[in-house]
């Protein structure tokens, strides 16, 4: 049997991290070759990552929703000598492995002569025998568990796939899980009212029973003493991605929580801790600004003053996956293209009409027929009339490059953020497979079933915002795109026709351009042509 260690791929051109969503597996689980083991969310796909082996997952290194840089080590995986899975009975796998790299990264000999151990092995260090069976854990936990004096194999573990983690242990050892805890705990009862450990998987305050007492220690002071005593000043912390954000999200310095855990001989913290240290602060700070009282009374009215906090302050959002690429973006296209934009409305009376007519056609075919095929059919018109709208400016090679292919992103409105589709060689496709295509991209982006080639190779967008409401916009072009057409709600509005006032459809048009490229006379030419055949539908059939 060999362990393989399974890198975060590059799932998409340029990609430099993404964020690991969720899990699709479990240590333990057997996985085939393709077979998808985690949902990655990078640029705006969410990506699901294939197994490269036949195996047995052996560990998951990352946390869901940790930001995960593309070459890092995410899983482990047990596999046979020539690439199957292992089988069940056929893994050799133990509790705790023979060798163990230390925090200097060398490894421990397989063996010591015993007289030898004797000489050099601490009494306190040495862990009961480990029960039979596999055991999850990674070594962390694993060292804990000897450093405490705790059989691994007997932790109920509370990670994916009954991994056991360094809360585990602690817990399984205040639990009374080993005669060495016990005898901790006695002495602590006979030396007083104990402190709260902001480090340990415990709440940050001590429970109140039922008559009032809770130890001679109210909650606000037993959260105050455990903040005020907390190791402060660390010149180096480790932490993941994920417990780093918690932190700034909390207000809390990560050298200032209180931790007994170690990586590499640096201390390390983890949300859970983050999340403790906090409310602890957080109770001090309460119990501190609130008036001195009965215990019981300080204790509720630090309680209905955390949740008053909670319920009045300012929500914070995590600014990645989706929104950050959004914006990246956005700020690349503006701070990059020189926009302009130019407005102008087509009066589309003919065209409801046509639609109306081709509409129930349309459902016969099970295919629901929107106005978006046909304004997809007038831009093709267009952009093979005015070339420089469908062009990439590439600064670095001093050239515009004109595209001849006529490949149109439809930007769609999901609960995670725009997405952009691309509806490809819209130039040979007819009115009911322009309009079967945009309905299942805008189906599968609402459910984040897009691959990340969907979205690409786009040579020009349009943008529905009337679809929610409005007429004008100054929509930001899909860089490195040259332009972008947004399209404002259709509804009957007054226009002048002979001379006299009339209720006609109109449709408001949008189009940003990058000036660099593009000049505000072609634009408008452009946007002329494009209302001529959505005025005259008649003459899409000579597309």
């Amino acid at each position: 049997m060999a362990t393989k260690e399974f890198k975060l791929p590059d799932v998409g051109e340029g990609v430099a991290e993404g964020e690991l969503v969720n899990w699709l597996v479990a240590p333990g689980d057997a996985v085939s070759e393709d077979q998808p083991v985690a949902e990655v969310e990078t640029d705006k796909a969410l990506v699901e990552v294939p197994s490269p082996y036949d195996g047995t997952v052996k560990e998951l290194l990352a946390e869901e929703g940790e930001i995960v840089p593309v070459g890092e080590v995410i899983i482990t995986f047990t596999v046979g000598d020539d690439g199957d899975a292992a089988g069940a009975g056929e893994e050799p796998e133990e509790a705790e492995p023979a060798a163990e790299p230390d925090s200097e990264g060398e490894t421990a000999p397989e063996s010591v002569p015993e007289a030898e151990a004797e000489e050099t092995a601490p009494a306190e260090t040495d862990a009961p025998e480990p029960t039979e069976g596999r055991v999850f854990a990674p070594p962390s936990a694993r060292r804990l568990a000897r450093e405490l004096g705790v059989d691994v194999a007997a932790v109920d573990g509370s990670g994916p796939g009954g991994r056991v983690t360094d809360a585990d242990v602690r817990a399984h050892v205040e639990s009374g899980g080993t005669a060495d805890a016990a005898d901790a705990d006695a002495e602590a009862e006979s030396a007083g009212p104990k402190d709260v450990d902001v480090g340990s998987s415990e709440p940050a305050a001590t429970p109140r029973d039922t008559d009032g007492a809770a130890g001679g220690t109210s909650a606000g002071d037993g959260a105050a003493s455990a903040a005020s005593t907390s190791p402060a000043g660390r010149e180096r912390t480790l932490a993941a991605p994920a417990t780093r954000r918690a932190a700034e999200e909390a207000g809390v310095d990560l050298d200032d929580v209180p931790t007994d855990e170690t990586r590499e001989g640096e201390a390390f913290v983890t949300a859970e801790q983050v999340q403790q240290y906090a409310d602890a602060v957080t109770a001090a700070k309460e119990a501190d600004a609130g008036a001195a009282g009965a215990a019981d009374a300080t204790a509720g009215a630090g309680a209905a003053a955390g949740e008053g906090a909670a319920a009045g302050g300012d929500e914070t959002v995590p600014y990645r996956g989706v929104r950050r690429t959004i914006g990246r973006q956005m700020e690349e296209s503006k701070y990059t293209a020189p926009h302009v934009s130019h407005h102008d409305t087509a009066v589309i009376d003919d065209l409801v009409e046509a639609r109306a007519e081709l509409k129930e056609r349309a459902a016969e075919r099970d295919v629901k027929l929107t106005y978006l095929p046909f304004v997809m059919k007038a831009l093709v018109a267009g952009l093979k009339e005015f070339p420089y709208l469908n062009s990439e400016l590439r600064e670095d090679d001093e050239e515009i490059v004109l595209k001849k292919e006529y490949n149109v992103g439809v930007a769609v409105a999901t609960d995670a953020g725009l997405m952009v589709p691309v509806v490809k060689d819209v130039d040979g496709k007819s009115l009911l497979e322009l309009a079967e295509e945009v309905t299942d991209f805008a189906d599968r982006a609402r459910e984040r079933k897009l691959s990340r080639s969907e979205m690409q190779g786009g040579t020009f967008t349009v943008t529905n915002f009337g679809a929610v409401g409005g007429e004008y916009a100054t929509p930001i072009i899909n860089y490195p795109e040259t332009a972008i057409m947004g399209l404002g709600a259709i509804e009957q509005r007054p226009v002048v026709e002979d001379g006299e006032v009339v209720a006609a459809h109109t449709l408001p048009l949008s189009l940003s351009i990058d000036h660099r490229v593009i000049d505000g006379a072609v634009a408008a030419r452009f946007t002329n042509y494009v209302m001529e055949y959505l005025e005259n539908p008649q003459l899409l059939l000579l597309e």
